[in-house]
């Protein structure tokens, strides 16, 4: 049984770790409210150039870029898989660990190839080593910029116009609010639109528009655009969701803590008054002693 000694150091260890996890609930907070308004800013964008995309291109006839290009006999595919460099975020990257997880070995059942590439080694970290895992990116600063996943996009871009694999996915967590997220594995290349959703375009627009320049033009330009808008929303997601997960789990901790101080305290409390009463037991039975 712990003596009070053993409680206090409890209890000034248990209020430290509370001032760790309340400081980091503040950053995390501060953190995401900035990252949360740049999700819900690029998400409009990214969502409109796709939606322009579908629309320019179930309606233009003969049109054909390499980002559209189904490679059906390319069995080989890469997964980007977006995750945190540090930990305490909760179940953040434990969910998409599993997601992933998920999807690796339905593709394996179905004889398709993926590698993994990873920005943030948490989930590289938890996935088994059976698993074909490609290279880490490392960037000058923990999030990277916008020009840094353009190169990233490009360079994935390039194995996939090459033929070297026929899929590019990404897999990261999208950002729901401060408590809530997603695991999502996405498809970024070949850019698809079935059968069903252009003729459903078509009906919806039975006329054409005009354009300048002409469609080729504004496809060829935007197409490239959407994909790397894509990857990097994905991106924003990713870091909205992590600091919305961290923030959470120090408020919980935090809690925690607050709770284990309350019970150790009372536990000390109890220590101490039956050490005072034993005290004044002994010292009565003493006098009665020294009267009798």
């Amino acid at each position: 049984m712990a003596n009070i000694k053993e409680l206090k150091k409890k209890i000034k260890s248990t209020k430290s770790t509370s001032k760790i996890t309340q400081a980091m609930k503040l950053v995390s907070a501060a953190k995401l409210a900035k990252a949360q308004n740049n999700i819900l800013n690029s998400r409009p964008y990214a969502r409109e150039l796709e939606e322009t995309i579908k629309t320019v291109s179930a309606l233009v006839q003969n049109f054909s870029h390499e980002f559209l290009e189904e490679k059906k006999d390319n069995k080989k595919a890469i997964l980007l898989v977006i995750s945190s460099d540090k930990g305490l975020c909760g179940s953040y990257n434990s969910q998409l660990a599993k997601k992933v997880r998920k999807y690796l070995d339905e593709s394996q059942a179905a004889g398709l190839e993926v590698k993994s590439y990873f920005i943030g080694k948490k989930v590289r970290d938890l996935l088994a080593t059976n698993y074909n895992k490609g290279k880490t990116y490392t960037f000058t600063k923990n999030e990277p910029t916008f020009v840094e996943m353009e190169q990233v996009a490009t360079e994935l871009s390039e194995l996939f116009k090459a033929g070297e694999v026929g899929n590019v996915l990404v897999a990261y967590n999208v950002f729901q609010s401060a408590i809530a997220f997603d695991p999502t594995v996405k498809q970024l290349l070949p850019l698809t639109l079935d059968i069903a959703e252009k003729e459903e375009l078509r009906e919806k627009f039975p006329f054409d528009f005009k354009y300048d320049p002409n469609p080729t033009e504004i496809l060829n330009t935007i197409i490239p655009q959407t994909y790397i808008s894509t990857l990097y929303t994905a991106l924003l997601d990713a870091v909205a969701a992590e600091h919305g997960s961290r923030m959470s789990a120090m408020d919980s901790a935090s809690t925690n803590c607050k709770k284990a101080i309350r019970t150790l305290s009372i536990k000390m409390n109890k220590l101490r008054q039956a050490a005072i009463t034993t005290e004044l037991s002994e010292v009565v039975s003493g006098a009665e002693s020294l009267n009798g």
